[in-house]
C-alpha cells in the first residue's frame, strides 16, 4: 500500500521517520510542507493534520502524527530489519535514549519555540542561542553517559536502533547551531558511523525536496 510522508527537509522529526523508512527499505511519497513559509498552517494542511506539525504519515486509512508513533507503527508492520532490540530491557533502554532527544531536547528547541522566543518574548539572537545550546548540552550529557555504558558500536548494540535514528538528526541540528560537541565523543563517533550507512545518508536534509 502506498505510503505518504508530509515533511520538511530541515524538520528533525521528519528526518527520523525518513531514516526508519529507509532502514526498512520502504518506498514512500514525500509531500513537502514548508515550515518557514507557514505551510503547516494552511487550510489544506490543517485538514490533514489539525495539530499543524510535521511529520504526518498516511497509508491507506492509516493516518499517524508524531515521529515516534510513526516509527513504532512501521516497526510493528515491518519488524525486519528491527530498530528495537529483541528483549524487553533492551527495548526500554533504547526508548529511554530516544526520548531524551524526542521528549527532553527537541520540544524546547523546535522551530515554533524559537520563533516564540524571538517574536513574542523579544529574545535577541544571543539569548536564543544560549537557550538552544543549553538544552542540547543537558540532553547530550545524559545521552553520552547512556551510550557509553551501553554495549555495541551504536547507541545500543551493533546495529542502528531507534536511539540512533533520533540521535543523528539532533546532531545535525547541533552542528547547524554551532553547539560544541567536544564533550560528547561517544555521540560523535556513533553519528559518524551512522553517516556511512545509506539509509541515514539518503535521509539527510540536503537530499530532500526543497533543500
Amino acid at each position: 500500500m502506498e505510503m505518504r510522508l508530509y515533511d520538511y527537509w530541515r524538520s528533525s522529526a521528519s528526518y527520523r521517520v525518513r531514516i526508519a523508512l529507509n532502514i526498512k527499505g520502504l518506498t514512500f511519497e514525500q509531500i513537502p510542507v514548508d515550515l518557514r513559509a507557514g505551510g503547516q498552517r494552511t487550510e489544506e494542511y490543517l485538514a490533514v493534520n489539525p495539530q499543524a506539525l510535521l511529520p504526518f504519515f498516511e497509508s491507506g486509512d492509516v493516518k499517524i502524527s508524531q515521529s515516534l508513533a510513526i516509527i513504532d507503527y512501521l516497526e510493528e508492520l515491518h519488524p525486519t530489519p528491527a530498530v528495537l532490540p529483541n528483549d524487553a530491557a533492551g527495548r526500554a533502554y533504547v526508548r529511554s535514549m530516544a526520548q531524551i532527544i524526542a521528549c527532553d531536547i527537541h520540544p524546547l528547541n523546535n522551530q515554533r519555540v524559537i520563533s516564540y522566543l524571538e517574536k513574542d518574548l523579544g529574545c535577541d539572537q544571543l539569548k536564543r542561542m544560549i537557550w538552544y545550546h543549553r538544552w542540547i548540552a543537558d540532553g547530550f550529557k545524559a545521552l553520552e553517559a547512556a551510550a557509553k555504558a551501553a554495549p555495541g558500536d551504536f547507541c545500543y548494540g551493533d546495529e542502528p536502533t531507534l536511539a540512533d535514528i533520533c540521535l543523528v538528526p539532533q546532531v545535525y541540528n547541533a552542528k547547524r547551531y554551532e553547539v560544541d560537541l567536544g564533550p560528547f565523543p561517544t555521540l560523535r563517533t556513533i553519528n559518524d558511523r551512522c553517516q556511512e550507512i545509506e539509509a541515514f545518508a539518503m535521509a539527510a536534509p540536503q537530499h530532500q525536496p526543497g533543500a
